[in-house]
């Protein structure tokens, strides 16, 4: 059976795309979907940690949401691609809704939650192939930029949404965590609804005897995506710039996942201000990964690339030690040694997190965006795609071992020194970053951090380099060296 494309219609931008009916309704779903498992995220990280007191077992809960996806994505895509997409949409919807619910019967059995988030994330693992596929489909070819743009702009929007405003400001609301599963659930069924509403997607038919089945296409799915794998370890190896580039990216991912399992126990401990206040802190690191974004635009020109990213390395280690710090902080600008339970006190702690929060936010922007930008420029076209999904791949499970591994070690030395830990990491990368790679390259000179212009590129360490040997060759004939 043959199915017509979906009807042309005017312009190439985000409006355009929005005045697609089957789109705005796809899209509308997806935000629904996305901002409910931020807000999940969240409150089921409150509720383990206010349970448990341990952070191994938050690092537990963020494992239940990645495994999934990495060990069974390539096989769900088979099996998507043998139903009506759009009934896997909606059937998986309305199961995850019903799995909401459930969890928030058994709120207080950490077991169990775990096991039914597992569940969840099952569900979203056939979800998500089959929201993807539905876009070319209810989506003419010319509109499939914005279409795809505007996804990733919303998959991105989505945790600071869900994870940093909606789901803290529904808990500090509702005085507990049971709440936002049930607004989930609500999110779930009515993404169900949108679903419902969009033209059936069913599988094409065909003729061909000898099909293998669909156990023996899982099976060569999973051996492709292995050979993709050996393939771009391979290139890797290869290229000692994408190897950095990676290096950059993982450790962006990581930072991601060492803040959402530390995150809320370092607000209350550290900080002394509430696990549901963690959104003290997201929110302007939000904000300043925004800002981050504008300097680069606006100033990125001025200063190579890579270096960029090794400054802006330096750079975020210095303000997540700081963040560390912040209680003494604040007791020096006040000039007192009030306990963190005076009202002055906390109003000067709070202060001093959302700046330096801020702070991090930028140096992270430029960073994450900078590492991405050059990884872009360094891949040849023809291998682009395949290398991107592989390194896609290998960033979300690397960024596995710091979740695991910070969880239990805040368990035994404190959340504060492993913070510290991490950002004197951070730190030191962007030094040996600098020191292992040396100068910059002709074509890295040439490649800013925002765009290409040649003629006001600067490399920093080089001018530095360049001024103390020349001072040095100066004081030579005095015998002074």
């Amino acid at each position: 059976m043959t199915r017509e494309p979906p009807a042309p219609t005017g312009g190439t931008g985000t409006a355009a795309v929005l005045r697609n009916r089957p789109f705005l309704l796809l899209w509308l779903s997806q935000l629904a979907t996305q901002v409910g498992s931020n807000m999940v995220l969240y409150g089921l990280t409150v509720v383990v940690l206010d349970s448990t007191r341990l952070s191994s077992a938050v690092s537990l809960l963020f494992l239940t949401f990645l495994v999934p996806a990495v060990l069974f994505s390539a096989v769900a895509g088979v099996y998507v691609d043998r139903l009506d997409r759009r009934l896997v949409l909606v059937v998986t919807n309305i199961l995850r809704a019903a799995v909401m619910v459930a969890i928030w019967a058994v709120t207080r059995n950490v077991t169990l939650i775990l096991i039914l988030n597992v569940l969840v994330s099952g569900l979203t693992v056939f979800f998500a192939p089959a929201e993807a596929a539905m876009i070319p489909y209810v989506v003419p070819r010319h509109q499939l930029v914005s279409a795809n743009g505007l996804f990733t702009l919303t998959l991105n929007a989505a945790f600071a949404l869900g994870y940093a405003l909606l789901g803290p400001l529904i808990v500090k609301v509702s005085g507990g965590p049971e709440p936002v599963l049930l607004v989930v659930a609500v999110l779930y069924g009515i993404a169900a609804v949108f679903c419902f509403t969009l033209p059936s997607n069913t599988p094409v038919e065909t003729t061909s005897e000898g099909m293998p089945s669909p156990v023996h296409e899982a099976e060569l799915a999973v051996q492709g995506t292995l050979s993709q794998l050996r393939e771009g370890a391979a290139y890797i190896r290869s290229n000692r710039a994408i190897s950095w580039s990676l290096v950059y990216l993982g450790i962006a991912a990581s930072l991601v996942g060492v803040i959402g399992v530390l995150g809320p126990k370092f607000a209350d401990d550290t900080l002394g201000l509430g696990t549901q206040d963690l959104f003290l802190v997201v929110l302007p690191l939000g904000a300043g990964i925004v800002m981050g974004v504008l300097l680069l635009n606006s100033y990125g020109r001025l200063i190579a690339r890579r270096r960029a990213i090794e400054g802006g390395l330096i750079a975020l280690g210095a303000m997540l030690a700081a963040l560390t710090a912040s209680g003494p902080i604040s007791r020096a600008l006040t000039g007192t040694t009030q306990h963190l339970s005076d009202v002055g006190a906390v109003t000067s702690l709070i202060a001093v997190v959302i700046v330096i929060a801020f702070l991090a936010g930028i140096a992270y922007g430029i960073v994450a965006i900078s590492s991405q930008t050059q990884l872009q420029e360094d891949l040849p076209e023809e291998v682009r795609g395949r290398v991107f999904g592989v390194l896609n791949m290998l960033v979300s499970v690397g960024s596995f071992l710091p979740i695991i591994i910070v969880g239990p070690i805040s368990d035994l030395v404190g959340t504060t020194t492993v913070l510290l830990l991490v950002a004197v990491g951070v730190l030191a990368s962007g030094v040996v970053s600098i020191v292992r790679r040396g100068p910059l390259a002709p074509a890295e000179t040439l490649a800013t951090a925002g765009t290409i212009v040649p003629s006001t590129a600067v490399d920093p360490i080089g001018v530095a380099r360049r001024t103390d040997h020349e001072e040095r060759r100066a004081d030579g004939p005095t015998g002074d060296g």
